[in-house]
């Protein structure tokens, strides 16, 4: 019981402080509302609104790979587009859309960014190609950028970076992966003077000014292949493998369309989809009551938590709320008392059996689990399909259903069964 109290509350808790205004103003005094923070988790709990509701602007680059061999084309795309993402997020752009295609022998990338007005400024820092570079220690502990200088290695010596096992390990499940470089022939003979002379030093490799990993020279290599170990996951290691390939193979590409995107529904339709939440959010209360009396009564306390929780959730992800996104949530307002109707009906049931009524309600929330569980089942199935295996405003629905339906659970199971209990306890 106690256990469940402190859920609830940490669970009103966290939707309140989720949903409170950014700041708030009274006469003389205002506050601010501080970002939501867990350790190195941070989120600032505004509201990110897709391209369709707030504009933005579209841009379709394609890239030059008539120089690379075929098995190297498709990892120079996905390097550069990993490239693009991470200097995209330098903008501040909530959940930009970038994704690869291909056009016939045409290798694209498209990116769609919400809320950015200056297109100007969005394609001169997309459009730089990735530098890499690997830069000695000048002092015995470097513990900042400025504390290394250029060596004049740079992407161009670089052939390619990949995941590596060690000997025997044919997979992830044998044991700790490893980041194997490979460099040119000119690129081998610097990289072994650098070494010779920083055995027991870190060598700092260089992305756009920025630090993607400094590990210690053990000793000189003269074969231009290294390897860099450390603790590594599998994915870590694929990220950095991607983060140095987006130096190793830079890519030229061009700009083949560009324009600026108006918020095709804007305020107007943000408002009626409100209006209509509310209105759907109102039918099922009254539905509720008219149904089943006080218990529908608590009911709706827990639905109107759960309104309010699945908002917290969205912005603590945080989710960019498209109109289809909008959509999933409102569906979701009605599915959200589907666990309620079973487990009351189940109730009425035991109660027409002669069953007390504690017991009655006991015995109704654990007999209704079963149906209760299989239907949310093969919704978060069907939803999760959407999600895999679609693009753009599908997973946006998608996305906000499987938290709709996840937070309605809790609101049924933990918060209708303890209000009951509280109200019937006697």
């Amino acid at each position: 019981m106690k256990s469940r109290v402190t859920l609830i509350a940490l669970a009103i808790l966290v939707a309140v402080w989720a949903n409170v205004p950014g700041q708030v103003k009274i006469k003389n005094w205002t506050w601010n509302r501080p970002a939501f923070s867990i350790g190195s988790f941070r989120r600032d709990l505004d509201l990110h609104l897709g391209l369709d509701l707030q504009g933005g602007v579209h841009i379709v680059y394609q890239a030059d790979v008539s120089k690379l061999p075929g098995p190297d084309q498709l990892p120079a795309v996905e390097s550069t587009r990993a490239n693009i993402e991470r200097r995209i997020n330098s903008l501040g752009v909530a959940e930009p859309l970038i994704q690869t295609s291909k056009v016939g022998d045409e290798h694209r990338i498209i990116i769609e960014l919400a809320g950015v007005s200056d297109i100007n400024q969005a394609i001169s820092i997309i459009g730089q190609t990735a530098q890499l570079e690997f830069r000695e220690s000048t002092v015995a502990t470097p513990s900042a950028a400025t504390d290394f200088k250029s060596t004049g290695l740079t992407g161009a010596d670089l052939q390619r970076a990949n995941v590596q096992f060690a000997s025997g390990q044919a997979n992830q499940l044998s044991g700790s992966p490893s980041v194997g470089l490979e460099f040119t022939a000119e690129g081998g003979k610097k990289f072994s003077e650098i070494t010779g002379r920083n055995i027991g030093k870190p060598l700092a490799i260089f992305l756009d000014d920025k630090i993607v990993t400094a590990p210690n020279v053990e000793n000189a290599i003269t074969d231009g292949k290294a390897v860099i170990t450390g603790n590594f996951t599998v994915d870590e290691a694929k990220r950095l493998v991607i983060q140095l390939n987006a130096g190793a193979l830079p890519l030229p590409i061009k700009i083949v369309e560009q324009r600026n995107v108006g918020a095709t529904l804007g305020n107007e339709s943000i408002s009626k989809s409100l209006f209509a939440g509310v209105i759907g959010l109102l039918i099922v209360s009254l539905f509720m009551i008219a149904n089943y009396g006080f218990k529908g009564f608590l009911a709706d306390i827990a639905l109107m938590l759960y309104v309010f929780l699945s908002l917290a959730v969205i912005k603590i992800i945080p989710i960019t709320l498209t109109l289809a996104g909008i959509a999933g949530l409102i569906l979701s307002i009605g599915m959200a008392v589907d666990a309620n109707i079973l487990i009351f009906e189940r109730i009425k049931e035991e109660m027409a059996w002669g069953r007390p009524r504690k017991v009655a309600i006991e015995l109704g929330f654990h007999r209704a689990w079963n149906s209760i569980r299989d239907s949310n089942v093969s919704s978060l199935m069907t939803a999760g399909i959407l999600f895999w295996f679609g693009s753009g405003s599908v997973r946006g629905f998608a996305l906000t259903l499987i938290v709709g339906i996840l937070v309605s659970l809790f609101s049924a199971i933990t918060v209708t069964k303890f209000l009951l209990n509280l109200v019937y306890r006697k």
